[in-house]
């Protein structure tokens, strides 16, 4: 399965490489997701990806963000939304962790608010290194 199918395949189960790597991701597909998020994020952070699959610049930082985020399953999750599929989710997102829209931009979810944001090029899976 390809990085593409990960992103488009419409499930929310955590997304595998076909060589059984470890999963990464989940999908954010569906609005009521974002309450296991808040409750997740009572044990621990949960980074919530923000991403345009029209544009160039979410996709550099979303691919780079891949990459580098190297952190375990018990440690920190993260939720991948395709935000113009999902626009009514990512609404949402902003309203309920009181984060001002942008895209690419991820979010730090603990306690079931936002203690981290960053956008564009200043997206860098090392940031998280405080949360973990």
């Amino acid at each position: 399965m390809g990085f593409l199918d990960k992103l488009f395949g419409g499930n929310t189960e955590k997304s595998n490489e076909e060589n059984g790597a470890e999963a990464k991701f989940y999908v954010l597909n569906d609005i009521k997701l974002l309450d296991e998020v808040d409750e997740i994020s009572n044990t621990k952070p949960v980074v919530l990806f923000k991403h345009s699959t029209r544009c160039s610049i979410s996709r550099f930082a979303l691919k780079r963000f891949d990459a580098e985020f190297t952190y375990e399953d018990d440690k920190i999750d993260w939720y991948l939304l395709d935000l113009l599929n999902h626009r009514d989710i990512s609404n949402e997102m902003a309203h309920r962790y009181k984060v001002e829209h942008q895209s690419p931009q991820i979010i730090v979810v603990r306690n079931g608010k936002a203690v981290f944001s960053a956008t564009h090029d200043g997206i860098d899976a090392s940031d998280l290194k405080q949360f973990v």
